[in-house]
């Protein structure tokens, strides 16, 4: 059974030789081939290049076109400045506006930043469909909003101008379809969805504003026959009865949110992915340590699960480390 299979399987609930192992590659695969960060984000060649070489090297069962959140950003014009050892940095086309008309809806396939992630997915699908799963990546309605506003004006149009920030939030949903939709036309069988912002909103707030618009896009991504996985950094235990009703079809944990409540909350249709701390446990901890850290989770989240770290493998983690991560494990029906 290759990556795709063990990936594909789980996903319908059916049993599996080895857990799947997605772990989100970032520096770390741009490092690990003697690149940087700022090639890593700025040319698909060199991305997808790191992701093959650590699904080949560690046993990686998914290749991933994310690097950065500003993708749309850009497309919207922000300006970009890519950093040798981070992530890039962007400006915020609406920081000093309230005219969402001000802006022009990007098209995925002109837009140089969100073409290049669209070449990523051709290049995988050219060279690896049917062996491994190909992951593509959008950002959230809460997300891409903060992008263009800024995070402390976004935060702060949800108490003061919620038709405002509906109106960003709207564009971003929008703007999400064509991105998802040209990325599996593309060959990526999954789109992950990034609103990390999310987990600082309140649950009230949350479920008013931000939730009905995951939900519109997640279906529509769904009626593309890409599978959905839900990516919301930091604690979203007061979230989780929202998330539910988003039918993602897998949800990542970070490591501070009980994965036996997510479990709870999502029921036994959902595939977890998580929730070993990147840092105390993966990138400072010891392998054993790190098999200890992935048989607990499983043991607690049970089938479906995916096995993950609670967010982004950080730069600096020694090999060893990663190899234990995605050592075989096998399934327990």
């Amino acid at each position: 059974m290759n990556g795709y299979q063990r990936y594909i399987r789980t996903l319908k609930g059916e049993s599996t030789d080895y857990l799947p192992r997605t772990p989100i590659l970032m520096q770390f695969a741009a490092e690990h081939i003697g690149s940087d960060y700022r090639a890593f984000a700025s040319d698909f060649r060199i991305l997808t290049a790191a992701n093959e070489a650590c699904c080949r090297e560690f046993g990686i069962d998914q290749l991933s076109c994310i690097s950065d959140p500003y993708r749309e950003t850009s497309g919207f014009g922000s300006r970009i400045e890519y950093v040798r050892d981070g992530p890039p940095r962007s400006s915020h086309p609406l920081e000093g506006t309230r005219d969402v008309f001000s802006l022009t809806r990007p098209d995925p396939m002109r837009s140089v930043r969100m073409r290049d992630r669209i070449n990523a997915a051709e290049t995988y699908s050219r060279n690896y469909r049917g062996e491994y799963s190909i992951l593509g990546w959008i950002e959230g309605p809460a997300a891409g909003a903060a992008n263009l506003r800024g995070v402390t004006n976004f935060l702060m149009d949800l108490m003061e101008d919620e038709v405002f920030a509906g109106e960003v939030m709207d564009l971003c949903v929008e703007v999400g379809i064509d991105f998802a939709r040209a990325q599996v036309d593309a060959g990526a069988d999954t789109i992950g969805i990034g609103d990390a912002i999310a987990s600082q909103i309140d649950p009230s707030t949350y479920e008013r504003l931000i939730q009905p618009r995951q939900k519109r896009l997640v279906r529509r991504i769904q009626e593309t026959g890409a599978f959905v996985k839900l990516h919301i950094c930091g604690n979203i235990t007061h979230l989780l009865p929202g998330i539910a009703d988003l039918k993602v079809d897998i949800i990542d944990v970070d490591h501070m949110v009980d994965i036996a409540v997510v479990r709870e909350s999502v029921g036994r249709k959902v595939v977890i992915s998580g929730n070993m701390d990147p840092v105390s446990v993966v990138k400072n901890g010891t392998p054993g340590i790190i098999r200890k850290a992935v048989a607990d989770a499983y043991a607690e989240a049970g089938n479906p699960y995916m096995i993950n770290a609670g967010c982004e493998i950080p730069a600096g983690t020694p090999a060893g480390n990663l190899r234990a991560l995605c050592e075989l494990l096998p399934y327990v029906p």
